[in-house]
């Protein structure tokens, strides 16, 4: 290639606050026989674009899409693509693929970190010290436990995974139980045997997308089913979980309590009641934050930079021409 038709081109804007910087120069390690550009300025974009097959980044607008002649990929750095101007893509012919797959071992490290959180009452234990308060309490144990799963993509069997080991019983839920998974039980999103399963769940965890099925997924009818010792961790989409809903289950001590990296709505404001209950962990959506990112992110980018020379399938597929 030519010095102004690079193969590859890296959008300026980095994400959880990682330059992209080190991500241009992972994809230069993988990807030896190619050109791969970084652009640090909004006018390197323009210039670089025109004639590059694939460019990479957390988004591109139309304007900006307008001048990418010879585009065939644009890989996504966010697992979520709802920024994104899909149609205008596929109108131009241009793939998008994302990042999904490499935040799952921190979510899942995360939500086994609040399970044990829960389950030997640490908070309570960080609540007294704050307190300076030397006052023994009583603590339980994950062990027996019913861990229910909602979604088994990558977050969800990643967190299996790391269940194997600790004793517990697992449900996993998803569109097609047929097909099986990781879990001790596969189970459909139907009402029924959705509810049978929260019947019998200590740990709830949702790690499944924001669809049509799944928005509201958990209310009032769910937290009425779930037992008083339940707790529910959300580290999906916030809208999954009706709001009004888990704050009326937490002040009728419906459930035990929950650890929320996502809330509806979010940013959570400061004076939602939410912040005020001491069995409600929060975390500011940073469930996914890992130094690891550019690094898997470059192993899947540089993988389908291959495939589409070799016309093969891409991997984390999410719109085609």
């Amino acid at each position: 290639m030519t010095e102004d038709t690079p193969d590859v081109v890296v959008l300026r804007e980095g994400t959880e606050g990682l330059s992209t910087e080190p991500y241009a120069a992972e994809l230069r390690e993988r990807l030896p026989d190619h050109d791969v550009r970084r652009a640090g300025t909004p006018s390197e974009e323009r210039e670089l674009i025109e004639r590059a097959r694939v460019a990479t980044g957390v988004r591109i607008d139309e304007a900006l899409l307008e001048r990418a002649e010879e585009l065939e990929l644009f890989a996504c750095a966010f697992a979520g693509t709802e920024h994104l101007p899909i149609e205008a893509l596929r109108e131009r012919g241009v793939a998008v693929t994302n990042a999904g797959g490499i935040h799952a071992p921190g979510l899942a490290e995360g939500v086994l970190g609040n399970m044990l959180v829960f389950a030997r009452r640490l908070h309570e234990g960080w609540r007294r010290k704050g307190n300076r308060e030397w006052r023994h309490f009583q603590s339980g144990e994950l062990t027996d436990s019913t861990v229910t799963v909602v979604g088994l993509g990558s977050i969800g069997q990643a967190l299996v995974k790391r269940l194997e080991g600790m004793e517990v019983d697992t449900i996993g839920v998803r569109y097609s139980p047929e097909k099986g998974g990781p879990t001790d039980e596969v189970i459909g999103f139907e009402e029924d045997p959705l509810h049978d399963a929260l019947s019998r769940t200590d740990y709830l965890a949702i790690a499944c997308p924001l669809t049509e099925t799944t928005r509201g997924l958990i209310g009032e009818a769910e937290f009425a089913t779930l037992p008083p010792e339940a707790v529910l961790i959300n580290t999906a989409r916030g809208p999954i979980v009706d709001t009004d809903a888990l704050v009326g289950a937490i002040q009728t001590n419906s459930i035990r309590g929950a650890a929320l990296d996502v809330t509806d709505p979010e940013p959570l404001p400061p004076e939602h009641v939410l912040w005020g209950f001491e069995n409600v962990l929060i975390t500011p959506h940073t469930g996914g934050h890992t130094p690891k990112h550019w690094e898997r992110l470059a192993e899947i980018v540089a993988g389908n930079v291959g495939a589409l020379e070799e016309g093969d399938e891409l991997e984390n597929l999410v719109a085609s021409p």
